[in-house]
């Protein structure tokens, strides 16, 4: 029906960058808030970063001037661009976004498969 589909992870070392990309395709009719979790091994999954469909943006305290999220309403993606990348970075990254679909314009949140980033020297 709808899917997500992450790219742009990988190894980087620290203080590099990295740009996550996140493409939503199917039977959609408008995309609302779209968001980048993230979850370390033995962790929680936690939210990184979540951006709507009017460009407000919102971040978590320890990503806060070195990540930014954006989107291109065109394409139905949104990117997180990753700088001063830190050991503690590292995660499966997994995008999430609010989507009505068609053609009965319900409202579903679906999920990327997930993409690793590791920051290590």
């Amino acid at each position: 029906q709808v899917q997500l589909v992450e790219s742009g992870g990988g190894l980087v070392h620290p203080g590099g960058s990295l740009r996550l990309s996140c493409a939503a395709s199917g039977s959609i009719f408008s995309i609302g808030v779209m968001r980048w979790y993230r979850q370390a091994p033995g962790t929680e999954r936690e939210l990184v970063a979540a951006i709507t469909s009017s460009s407000s943006t919102n971040y978590v305290d320890p990503v806060k001037g070195r990540f930014t999220i954006s989107r291109d309403l065109a394409k139905n993606t949104v990117y997180l661009q990753m700088n001063s990348l830190n050991p503690e970075d590292t995660a499966v990254y997994y995008c999430n976004a609010v989507v009505t679909t068609l053609p009965k314009k319900q409202i579903f949140a679906y999920w990327g498969q997930g993409t690793q980033v590791t920051v290590s020297s």
